[in-house]
C-alpha cells in the first residue's frame, strides 16, 4: 500500500494491530458478491475459518463446533465493512485489527484482507478508494 495513507485506530486491545484505512477500501460489485459467497462457504460453523457479517468478518485459526461454539479457535483478526457504499452493491473496508495471536503467527492487515479479498480476484492495495470530500469550514458562533 504504498501511496495508500493508514492510521492507527484508537485504543486497539493489548497487543493488537489496528489499521483505519484512509481513504476506505471500495469492494466492486462483481468482487463483493464473489468475496461473501465464498466467505459464506468457508463459515466457522461449516468447516471453515471465516465469518462473515454485515459489518464485520472475523478471521479465526480453525472451525468451530457448531453455533455459538468456538472450542478453543482463536481470532486472528476484523475486517470491519460497510455493506451497500458507496453504491449498493459494493463494499467498503474502513478498519482491519489483528489480534497479537495473529501477528504472532504472522499475519498483517494486508495479508488478512488479502485473504478475504482473493476470493473476489482482488488485493488491498488493488482495491479503489473512496473519494474523501473536503471537510466543511469550522463553526464560527
Amino acid at each position: 500500500m504504498d501511496d495508500q495513507l493508514t492510521q492507527p485506530a484508537a485504543r486497539p486491545a493489548a497487543g493488537e494491530i489496528s489499521e483505519v484505512i484512509r481513504p476506505a477500501a471500495i469492494v466492486p460489485e462483481e468482487a463483493a458478491r464473489s468475496v461473501l459467497v465464498e466467505l459464506a462457504l468457508r463459515d466457522v460453523q461449516n468447516g471453515g475459518v471465516w465469518q462473515a457479517g454485515p459489518s464485520l468478518w472475523s478471521r479465526y485459526d480453525r472451525p468451530w463446533h457448531g453455533p455459538d461454539n468456538a472450542a478453543g479457535a482463536e481470532l486472528i483478526g476484523r475486517v470491519h465493512v460497510a455493506y451497500g457504499t458507496p453504491t449498493k452493491y459494493e463494499i467498503t473496508i474502513y478498519r482491519v485489527t489483528v489480534t497479537l495471536f495473529g501477528s504472532q503467527l504472522g499475519w498483517s492487515v494486508e495479508s488478512l484482507c488479502d485473504e478475504a479479498l482473493g476470493h473476489g480476484g482482488l488485493r488491498l492495495q488493488d482495491c479503489p478508494r473512496a473519494t474523501m470530500a473536503t471537510p466543511p469550514p469550522p463553526f464560527r458562533g
